[in-house]
């Protein structure tokens, strides 16, 4: 089924707002002006010491950053934003099209990789699902809290919590338990999760980076899984308990 950009509408004053880095000046008019009059709220920065700059006044709900930029990098200022608990989503944008490279964006904690030349409708739709993500779930009778140790998983919000409080999860690790809790104890395939996660085009090495990324955050040694199992030949398993 066909997406309409216009299909996504937001009361006034709560547009998710969107910084859009890249050296190049024209691309950043363009996305400005696409995004905005698709109802989003735009800044823009043309390298990441503006980024920086603009990260000292506005949270942003999510972030479009070109990865070969002058100075400090796409992927260098995407690994210093997790390193300080930024966990908005972040969308690369590279001329760079190989799968390793994409692979290499997802390490260092992108949500998503979108290659140069690329139609500004898809950013926009690709921005929509990962801020659809994040935001408030319906509930629903058959999502029930999932217990990882003496961590909490609510699937409904998208949030997990432990002694000493809420779990910085980035957009993708929250997708992929969201996706992993729909059926604890069921294995998935790595093409179930990388469709699910929009990551088919990938392959199957990006399902695995997300999920090693993951187990950093609730395994207590993510070099031997208690909940998040690897099924040889097969897939993965979330297998919630109190252990």
């Amino acid at each position: 089924m066909a997406h309409n950009p216009h299909d996504f509408t937001y009361e006034e004053g709560t547009a998710p707002h969107v910084i859009v880095v890249d050296d190049d000046a024209r691309l950043r008019r363009l996305l400005q002006r696409y995004l905005s009059e698709n109802g989003l709220r735009v800044s823009v920065a043309a390298n990441a010491a503006e980024a920086r700059k603009a990260l000292g006044g506005i949270q942003p709900d999510a972030m479009v950053l070109d990865v070969t930029m002058p100075g400090e990098d796409g992927l260098e200022l995407t690994r210093a934003l997790r390193e300080a608990r930024q966990e908005f989503p972040v969308i690369l944008l590279t001329a760079r099209g190989e799968p390793e490279d994409r692979i290499s964006g997802l390490e260092a904690g992108a949500d998503d990789y979108l290659g140069k030349p690329f139609e500004p409708r898809e950013l926009l739709l690709r921005l929509k699902a990962h801020l659809r993500r994040l935001a408030p779930a319906p509930a629903a009778d058959n999502l029930r809290i999932i217990r990882l140790g003496d961590k909490e998983f609510d699937p409904v919000r998208a949030l997990l919590s432990g002694p000493e409080g809420n779990i910085h999860l980035t957009g993708g690790e929250a997708a992929l338990l969201s996706v992993l809790a729909r059926r604890p104890n069921d294995v998935f395939t790595r093409d179930e999760i990388a469709r699910a996660l929009d990551m088919a085009e990938i392959g199957e090495r990006a399902v695995d980076v997300q999920v090693t990324r993951l187990r950093r955050r609730i395994e207590p040694d993510p070099r031997e899984p208690r909940f998040l199992h690897t099924i040889r030949g097969r897939g993965y398993v979330l297998k919630p308990g109190v252990q």
